[in-house]
């Protein structure tokens, strides 16, 4: 611990990976980020005892200063959460939140989760092309979306499904009566198809005025002429 009470070397480095993850993080996932080879520099050497005691410390240090937050042991792993008397604080925040109208993002990231469910995060950022982890968290907070088990795949990531919050948000009765595919396309075609005949339209009408003000000139020009 440096002499301003924050923490140092693996420490440290122990307090940010498990501020960054968005799951709970294990012990033997420390250890081997912790061992990957990376240019220019050695691979470090960290035991799970070691990780054990910088989390410890860390809990200790916090406990000292008074933080509002701990880590904690949840899932097989390690991750940071408040303590419990900042439970209606934390529930003020998230009625707070769900006043708030979903972003284009976060109804991306739901249908890609309603209809490829159980869906992993990779796989959802696969299919987007971009970061999931802030628009999952908030559909987790909304409780539009929950983690519904672990694939079978290395890594054994969390698989993600709509609730029944996600139904009665919708105004639907069973996933089944979401738009299949097929129709989204049709109706996405008739939607293109509109607004290509809305263009056209205007162009046409655009056309007819150039048109009509080209035919007005020469009439113009000759009442020039004539003009005493």
């Amino acid at each position: 611990m440096n002499g301003d009470g924050t923490p140092s070397g693996r420490t440290a480095v122990i307090e940010a990976l498990l501020f960054g993850t968005d799951e709970p993080l294990g012990v033997r996932q420390i250890v081997d980020i912790f061992g990957m080879p990376e240019e220019g520099k050695t691979p470090e050497s960290v035991t799970p005892e070691e990780v054990l005691a910088a989390i410890e410390e860390l809990n200790r240090q916090y406990e000292q200063a008074g933080r509002a937050v701990r880590i904690v042991r949840v899932a097989g792993g390690y991750q940071f959460a408040t303590k419990p008397e900042f439970a209606p604080w934390l529930g003020r925040m998230l009625r707070e939140k769900s006043r708030r109208k979903l972003s284009i993002s976060a109804l991306e990231t739901l249908a890609v989760i309603a209809y490829k469910q159980p869906v992993t995060k990779p796989e959802i950022e696969t299919i987007r092309g971009v970061n999931a982890d802030y628009v999952l968290r908030t559909l987790l907070e909304r409780s539009l979306v929950a983690i519904v088990g672990r694939a079978s795949t290395p890594g054994r990531p969390l698989l993600y499904g709509t609730t029944r919050e996600f139904l009665k948000h919708f105004g639907v009765n069973d996933i089944a009566d979401l738009p299949k595919p097929r129709e989204i396309d049709e109706l996405m075609a008739e939607a293109e198809f509109e607004v290509e005949k809305r263009l056209l339209e205007e162009l046409e009408a655009k056309r007819r005025q150039e048109e009509g003000g080209a035919e007005s000139a020469p009439a113009d020009d000759a009442g020039a002429e004539t003009a005493p």
